[in-house]
């Protein structure tokens, strides 16, 4: 039974150790995807958009683990919660990915143009951003409720500057129509990253979960929006 029980905890381990890969994976890439939008790299954007299909076999693979466990190991009440958590994880950090990959499109889009502003505030959204994703990622390793806290107060920092962005632009577009591709791109874009952060935020809710077994919103003003993720 002992000797049962180690390998079973290996796994779990092991499962741990892909997910903070793919979510490290992930974080590069929503970091290359500015970078490439900021730099006008072209390049560098297709690499984003290439490594999509990484992500997704990365996905397949852990939930492939995580259904092997749960057949072959039945796994009770806090192991259970766990591997529960990695399969919800996993389709979140999955579609930071997408987002990621949706950045790149647009900074390949944009390569030619030149920006009617410098491009600073979505940068330094995408920074809170990653941020929030270490953390997160931290979190869920560590088992540490505090640092999910520190993600959600985070989330509304995003929200902030989501709807900060928003309001300049529109005000920026009404007075200057030349500008209006670009600028709708641009909010596209900060749109990402601010979807990023609510499924950051649902990451960091699962891990709660997790530790505590209570399923709950942990931030009220988070809203859930896997309706218009397609």
């Amino acid at each position: 039974m002992v000797r049962i029980r180690r390998a079973f905890d290996e796994q779990l381990h092991a499962l741990n150790e892909r997910l903070v890969e793919m979510g490290a994976f992930v974080e590069a890439m929503v970091d290359n995807s500015i970078r490439a939008l900021k730099e006008q790299d072209v390049v560098l954007a297709q690499e984003v958009i290439a490594a999509d299909d990484t992500v997704d076999d990365m996905d397949l693979q852990i939930e492939q683990s995580c259904m092997t466990l749960l057949a072959l190991q039945q796994p009770m009440a806090r192991d259970l919660r766990t591997i529960g958590t990695i399969m919800k994880v996993i389709a979140d950090v999955e579609r930071i990915g997408d987002y990621a990959v949706d950045i790149a499109r647009t900074a390949i889009t944009l390569a030619d143009s030149e920006f009617f502003k410098p491009l600073v505030d979505i940068p330094r959204m995408a920074e809170l951003v990653a941020a929030m994703l270490r953390k997160v990622i931290q979190a869920l390793v560590k088992r540490d409720l505090d640092l999910v806290t520190e993600v959600i107060a985070e989330d509304d920092e995003v929200d902030n500057m989501w709807y900060s962005l928003l309001d300049e632009l529109t005000v920026m577009m009404q007075e200057r129509s030349e500008i209006v591709p670009q600028a709708v791109a641009l909010l596209l874009v900060a749109r990402y990253l601010e979807r990023i952060a609510d499924h950051t935020v649902n990451v960091a809710e699962r891990v709660a979960y997790m530790e505590t077994g209570q399923l709950c919103d942990l931030a009220p003003s988070h809203r859930t929006k896997t309706e218009s993720d397609s």
